[in-house]
């Protein structure tokens, strides 16, 4: 650990786990194995599981609020989410106040699987999947990515671990173990985080 890292540690206490990436990008999937592994989780029960995340979504509404400040928005729970797992996607992640330390597992995914993935749920939910061209959503995609990395790595309340959502699916028991040294959890959690990953939920594999 840096002396820096000591520092806020010191400071500010255990960090958050924080599983970010883009929608559709095995999120869920990341903290289903978060949980096997013996991770407690944020979560609130209130969106739950259906066509598109039949296993569920895992998450809090109150990371919705994020991006209103603490003037508006009640980042209470963030203090009681020290030592625990919480899904933040990457649009969100800016918000994060500098008064915590976080260890973020951002998933990983070809940005066409994403998309793809992406309007079948919007489908699913009645919405319109062609309002803006798919070059430009990938190219906005592209972008934001490339800012998200640069804060991530800026901004010394962040520890990443980087983690493809295809290389979990074909070798779960490499990705749990990486991911489980990296999130401070103990020996059994790998095996356990392996065997949560479904294969059969892969569903927009693109050659």
């Amino acid at each position: 650990m840096s002396v820096t890292r000591l520092v806020r540690r010191l400071r500010f206490g255990s960090p958050i786990v924080i599983v970010s990436g883009l929608p559709r990008s095995g999120t869920s999937m990341m903290m289903k194995m978060l949980a096997a592994g013996g991770l407690p989780l944020v979560t609130d029960g209130i969106r739950t599981a259906d066509d598109s995340n039949p296993e569920g979504y895992f998450e809090l509404e109150a990371v919705k609020d994020l991006d209103k400040g603490p003037a508006r928005g009640d980042l209470r729970w963030l203090a009681g989410a020290r030592g625990r797992g919480v899904k933040i996607l990457s649009p969100l992640l800016t918000y994060l106040p500098d008064a915590y330390n976080y260890r973020v597992i951002f998933m990983q995914r070809p940005l066409a699987e994403v998309i793809a993935s992406q309007d079948v749920m919007l489908t699913r939910a009645g919405e319109r999947t062609d309002v803006a061209p798919r070059e430009r959503v990938l190219q906005e995609c592209e972008v934001h990515l490339r800012g998200v990395q640069a804060l991530l790595a800026r901004r010394p309340c962040f520890e990443t671990l980087f983690v493809e959502y295809g290389e979990v699916i074909t070798d779960p028991r490499a990705a749990a173990a990486r991911i489980a040294t990296f999130a401070g959890l103990g020996p059994g959690a790998p095996e356990a985080m392996a065997a949560a990953v479904n294969e059969r939920l892969y569903r927009q594999r693109q050659a």
